[in-house]
């Protein structure tokens, strides 16, 4: 399945999509240890230990895919709204922030050169009027211990500013994600606040609190 069951406008929210039921539940997965999955001369603790920038995506085993922690769940000021419903989890701040971290396999017909082409795929898929000059660079935590400095990996983010005051009511937003081409992943992040200092904030709290899990 590829991203989502049907594509939504970015800034209406915090989803990716309608998840499509017939998907099977991709279980939660926490920054912990989990069972190795063996790849034949492939070392997945190298690469887990190592920043994974978009030209390094071809170092994870084929077909062997990445996650996300729910941790965010742990942060000061947020809970979970919806855990795992099919590979989604949803988020609520105290503020009034409202956030969503979806994980996809399986996404093959996004495959492009290289995983930032890919990215930017995965954008104009969700909505085509997004062009890859849009798109700035931005990372999250790859593995490690949350308390540590640890390991980022490289993605690309979409950023959209309120409307000023007096005009059709509107949030920040912000959407960052990553296709992983050698794994067949993706995983997506959006959030949405209302005003500016709330969306710093919140993302903020994605970096410190959110990991892209490497495949074990």
């Amino acid at each position: 399945m590829v991203a989502a069951g049907a594509a939504v406008a970015l800034v209406g929210g915090c989803s990716v999509g309608v998840p499509d039921p017939a998907a099977p539940s991709i279980p939660p997965v926490t920054s912990g240890p989990g069972t190795p999955t063996i790849t034949p001369g492939h070392d997945a603790d190298a690469v887990a230990s190592r920043d994974m920038p978009f030209s390094a995506g071809a170092t994870l085993a084929h077909g062997v895919p990445v996650g996300l922690s729910e941790d965010l769940a742990e942060a000061p000021q947020w809970k979970q709204v919806v855990g795992n419903a099919g590979g989604a989890s949803r988020y609520q701040k105290s503020d009034g922030c409202q956030a969503a971290a979806e994980v996809r396999h399986n996404q093959w017909p996004l495959v492009a050169a290289d995983d930032r082409e890919s990215t930017a795929a995965l954008f104009a898929y969700l909505d085509p009027t997004i062009l890859p000059a849009y798109l700035k660079p931005a990372s999250l935590r790859w593995g490690g211990e949350r308390d540590k400095p640890g390991p980022a990996v490289d993605v690309l983010v979409l950023e959209r500013a309120a409307k000023p005051a007096g005009q059709k009511a509107g949030r920040a937003t912000a959407v960052l994600a990553r296709v992983f081409g050698t794994a067949g992943s993706s995983v997506y992040v959006s959030v949405s606040c209302p005003t500016a200092a709330a969306l710093a904030a919140a993302r903020a709290d994605i970096a410190q609190w959110l990991t892209v899990v490497p495949p074990g």
